[in-house]
């Protein structure tokens, strides 16, 4: 299966426990790859045989402005469902995480597979 990736995309959300949390906006990093058979596209050289990279990233930005949640779980579960039932994709891998949450530590966050 051929892989494609996004790195790094920075969004900002209203997602925590913590009242102060809820109250303000904070910067999540999502890293995904998803399982995409490319060859028609590349046969045909159509982008309508392609992944449309740009719509799948505004979707997750989509989703994650217009939603709050307390738990990266959630979060990252719900991203993970919507990808694979938009993007008709067989796989996902998908890390989020919260830079600076935990103090003495770069990052802290989860990383997910899910397939159909």
């Amino acid at each position: 299966m051929d892989k494609i990736f996004l790195k790094n995309l920075r969004l900002l959300t209203r997602i925590g426990l913590f009242e102060w949390e809820k109250q303000i906006e904070q910067i999540i990093r999502i890293d995904l790859e998803v399982g995409f058979d490319i060859s028609k596209a590349a046969k045909t050289d159509d982008v309508n045989h392609s992944l449309d990279y740009k719509a799948l990233s505004n979707c997750i930005k989509d989703y994650v402005s217009d939603n709050k949640h307390e738990l990266i779980e959630t979060l990252i579960e719900n991203i993970a469902n919507l990808v694979l039932v938009e993007f008709k994709v067989e796989y996902i891998t998908l890390s989020i995480s919260k830079p600076g949450a935990i103090r003495g530590s770069e990052d802290v966050g989860i990383t997910i597979t899910r397939s159909n």
